[in-house]
């Protein structure tokens, strides 16, 4: 695999782990996927998927999609400070309670798989 694939492949999972986070969220809150607009889904996860694309620019993520650092920490920490700040400045709620549970799962998701592929990576003699 080259690195574009990789590339393409790493923002792929981290998109999918944002969108997984944010329909969690609708669910859990009895809100429903798409809302009452149709864009609920959409309102929900725009700021945490704009705070990823901030994150993969700062730490140029295209040159070490998988290493979950520093590409990972810095994409969760961009998701998770960037996607709160644009709720906040969009007029969506922003509980401590909430910080904490995002936090923690995008930390497990987005740092997460980065290890995981690691593991894997070494047990197989490949360059992680």
């Amino acid at each position: 695999m080259n690195i574009r694939q990789a590339a393409l492949g790493a923002a792929g999972i981290d998109v999918a782990a944002i969108g997984l986070f944010a329909a969690i969220g609708r669910a859990s809150h009895d809100e429903g996927i798409l809302g009452e607009s149709g864009l609920g889904y959409l309102t929900t996860a725009w700021p945490f998927l704009a705070g990823a694309a901030l994150g993969w620019l700062m730490v140029r993520g295209w040159t070490r999609p998988c290493a979950w650092r520093p590409t990972g920490l810095v994409v969760w920490a961009s998701t998770l400070v960037g996607g709160m700040a644009l709720r906040l400045a969009s007029g969506q709620g922003v509980q401590v309670s909430f910080v904490v549970v995002a936090a923690i799962f995008l930390a497990l998701f987005l740092i997460g798989w980065r290890v995981v592929s690691g593991v894997i990576a070494r047990r197989r003699g490949l360059k992680a």
